[in-house]
């Protein structure tokens, strides 16, 4: 199904990102085939992937790069990462161009708690192609757009408890609530919300038609 989207896009050149569940043989060969990159996660699903990359940095030193966000939302986060090309000839999966492995230290401003997270992964651009400081970025942005999308989703649609079970009644109905969301933030100024700007369409139902041009004397785009 993945390979089945991207038949429809141009993706030369360019970078894609995916979890660990499409870290695949046959999905790396298709990307690289169409002159693209990937730029993937390895956890359980290849365990001896994951315990390969995992050994290599097991007496890592100075990290490659290391970024200090700023505390937003009470809590600093602190992201240092390690790359290598030294199994690039071991490993089973085709076109490795580095291996990395990044730490997440999480600090709560208020309660003082500690989180710590390690993930390895690979890429299929070399070090010379990208530096830590890119894949640490590329590694970050694929998770922004992760957790914003399932974040959205679950807090303002409820979709984890929803009770449509039977069928194809829930692949239907995520697809409805994904098609919102991305409905919703194009209409986004930068400044309301998800949340409120549901909140300001559901006290208006013809505010939904103009936005979606669904009579005839809708504006050609209405008014956020």
């Amino acid at each position: 199904m993945f390979t089945a989207l991207l038949d429809a896009i141009d993706i030369k050149d360019r970078l894609i990102t995916a979890d660990a569940l499409l870290t695949q043989r046959k999905l790396a060969d298709y990307l690289v085939q169409r002159g693209a990159h990937y730029h993937f996660t390895a956890k359980g699903n290849q365990a001896t992937l994951e315990k390969d990359i995992a050994l290599l940095f097991e007496k890592r030193k100075k990290p490659g790069f290391v970024d200090v966000s700023p505390p937003d939302h009470g809590r600093i986060e602190t992201r240092r990462i390690w790359c290598s090309d030294a199994l690039n000839g071991y490993l089973n999966f085709p076109h490795v161009g580095q291996v990395f492995l990044i730490e997440r230290e999480v600090v709560n401003k208020k309660s003082g708690r500690l989180s710590f997270e390690t993930v390895v992964g690979l890429t299929s651009q070399s070090l010379v192609q990208a530096s830590p400081k890119q894949v640490l970025a590329a590694n970050r942005e694929h998770w922004t757009i992760e957790n914003r999308c399932h974040w959205v989703i679950d807090w303002n649609f409820d979709e984890d408890r929803s009770r449509i079970r039977t069928g194809k009644g829930p692949e239907n109905v995520s697809r409805l609530r994904r098609f919102a969301v991305g409905v919703l933030s194009m209409l986004s100024d930068g400044k309301t919300s998800i949340k409120e700007k549901m909140a300001k369409l559901n006290r208006n139902t013809r505010m939904v038609f103009d936005y979606l041009r669904m009579t005839k004397n809708s504006t050609r785009l209405a008014a956020v």
